[in-house]
């Protein structure tokens, strides 16, 4: 087996200002966790049409991200170790540059019991529920092939696929208007799907940072009135619930829940999936030291915005740490699928 090596050249770290590509983040050598913030820009001198893209190889000939125009701003995961990602840009006139950097990534980074899961679209634990109108509360009585909403989910499939490990999720229509479907996985504490219970009560208790990082497909866009992306973490006799909600149909903008009065928050933010396309999306949230929620960013399509919002927690019985994933159903109940893959969630 032929490795990669990374290049041993001063010159591969430090840019002369002609070559293009202006990396502020990560640094090189700098420690990170596996969710890797890149935060880079790049010229074009010698073409008068500017740049047309931007993109990030975490190995060779392995294009992990990539998005139009001269800044880039995203989350990736790397895996545990010293990874050499390269950063590079493409002008309109054929011409491109690129930088090397080398980052030394620890999965447990800020907490002595970090934890990385990945490719959780394809992993055990999903269990899928009809949240039903007007109050939307688990129906207890509905099956995935019922008359009141269907649903499926479906792992291992290979299009639209980034790795021929994607899952296919949809909501398959029904007699009831507004229904929402909802999965959930418990990874860490109660009921863990990972084989990590946590009967000591120790680690649960020394996580306070978490990223949710998705890719998702979805035909057509307008045919769901919502998509949810959640965070749980319960600890201490408290419930931390950071909900993120796109309201597709409901008005291109994304939601926060609001766990004392258990109601959504608009932030201002808009959400504007893409089409027949893969979308990226990392949100980034923090327990804070003083017991409160933090929603820290969103980021999709390369597109960062900052929340910095904060909410105080209410009372449970649970313990541990899920996941949670919902598609929603629009006025006119339209079947639709959206696919996901390289779901990898990160706390520490």
């Amino acid at each position: 087996m032929k490795l990669w090596k990374p290049l041993v050249c001063v010159c591969c770290f430090v840019l002369p200002a002609a070559a293009g590509v202006y990396v502020t983040a990560p640094t090189n050598n700098a420690s990170v966790s596996s969710s890797v913030h890149f935060v880079a820009s790049a010229s074009s001198p010698s073409c008068s049409k500017g740049v047309s893209a931007m993109g990030i190889y975490t190995s060779p000939g392995v294009l992990t991200y990539v998005v139009n125009g001269a800044k880039l701003d995203t989350y990736v995961s790397l895996p545990s170790g010293t990874q050499y990602p390269v950063v590079q840009e493409w002008d309109n006139c054929g011409w491109s540059a690129k930088v090397q950097l080398a980052v030394n990534v620890n999965t447990q980074s800020g907490s002595s019991g970090g934890k990385t899961f990945s490719n959780l679209q394809n992993g055990s634990g999903w269990n899928g529920y009809a949240l039903l109108p007007p109050n939307f509360p688990i129906c207890s009585s509905c099956t995935s092939t019922g008359t009141q909403a269907k649903w499926s989910w479906t792992p291992n499939v290979s299009s639209p696929s980034m790795d021929g490990m994607s899952t296919k999720t949809t909501y398959g229509g029904g007699t009831t208007q507004w229904a929402d479907i909802l999965w959930n996985n418990h990874l860490i504490g109660d009921f863990s799907s990972q084989g990590l219970p946590d009967f000591s009560k120790t680690l649960v208790p020394s996580l306070h940072n978490f990223t949710y990082d998705v890719y998702f497909w979805i035909n057509n866009a307008s045919d769901s009135q919502a998509l949810e992306f959640d965070i749980n973490q319960f600890v201490g006799g408290k419930s931390y619930i950071w909900g993120h909600e796109c309201r597709i149909a409901g008005g291109h903008e994304w939601d926060t829940w609001n766990n004392g009065q258990q109601k959504w928050v608009p932030s201002g933010i808009p959400c504007n999936p893409k089409s027949n396309a893969w979308n990226h999306l990392t949100i980034q949230v923090q327990r804070t030291s003083d017991g409160h929620l933090l929603f820290k960013s969103i980021t999709l399509n390369g597109t960062t915005t900052a929340l910095n919002r904060y909410d105080s927690p209410t009372s449970t019985n649970w313990y541990g740490i899920t996941v949670n994933y919902q598609i929603d159903s629009n006025y006119y109940k339209t079947s639709y699928s959206v696919y996901l893959d390289k779901f990898t969630f990160s706390a520490w």
